[in-house]
């Protein structure tokens, strides 16, 4: 492992993307396809970041696994023609882009560590033009999701950095969880879908207010004084 490069994973919704609309939106549509109640959004909102079986299984616990996968596969399709249409829109948070390239400049590795699916992961990051910033994507296709440690863990592995100059920023309690359980730092954002306070809870070191205050905050958690 090497003792000098630094890894930062980024979550995407409610971290990068402000696309809490968009998921309730194509959520609604697959209950409708399935002819199912829908959710409230504000349940919806909680179980993001979460893989997408996860996430229709904490949604509706009374139905069967059978019922997950036919939402889930219809949550996939809307959401993707929702994401060709013209007028489709998933912002990047203010001052999320500008984060990310003082990050590189510093020469500190990026990531991402989703619950979306891989393909969905590349569109985001083909979207916004992103593609030369980040050089590991984790998503739930390659196994457990969050809060198990594997996404962060194989980020780890791909990139060889050691786990003490590695940093996971989230919105969820999710995302918390699994920096805790991988040995990694974590950082919180106050703009999504989890609550400050809860983010602290599940093991956040700090909670950002700005994407300003996030080199900062990488260099407290890594020691950047100490890395050459």
């Amino acid at each position: 492992m090497s003792q000098s490069l630094r890894l930062v994973l980024l979550d995407v919704d409610g971290t990068l993307a402000d696309s809490q609309h968009n998921i309730v939106a194509a959520m609604a549509d697959a209950c409708t396809e399935c002819g199912l109640p829908m959710p409230p959004a504000r349940a919806v909102h909680r179980v993001i970041g979460l893989s997408l079986v996860e996430a229709v299984a904490t949604l509706m616990p009374e139905a069967d696994p059978d019922t997950h996968l036919r939402v889930s596969e219809a949550y996939k399709q809307a959401f993707m023609t929702r994401r060709a249409a013209p007028d489709h829109e998933e912002h990047l948070f203010a001052g999320a882009r500008q984060a990310i390239e003082d990050l590189d400049a510093a020469g500190v590795l990026l990531g991402i560590a989703t619950g979306k699916s891989h393909r969905g992961a590349i569109k985001f990051i083909e979207r916004h033009g992103l593609e030369r910033y980040f050089v590991t994507v984790q998503t739930a296709d390659g196994g457990a999701g969050k809060p198990d440690p594997r996404m962060a863990r194989d980020a780890l592995a791909e990139t060889g950095v050691a786990p003490h100059l590695a940093v996971m920023v989230g919105d969820t309690t999710f995302d918390m969880m699994m920096a805790r359980a991988a040995g990694i730092g974590g950082i919180g954002v106050s703009w999504g879908n989890h609550a400050p306070v809860e983010l602290r809870r599940a093991g956040a070191a700090t909670v950002l207010e700005d994407f300003a205050d996030l080199r900062a905050a990488v260099d407290a958690l890594t020691g950047a004084a100490q890395v050459t």
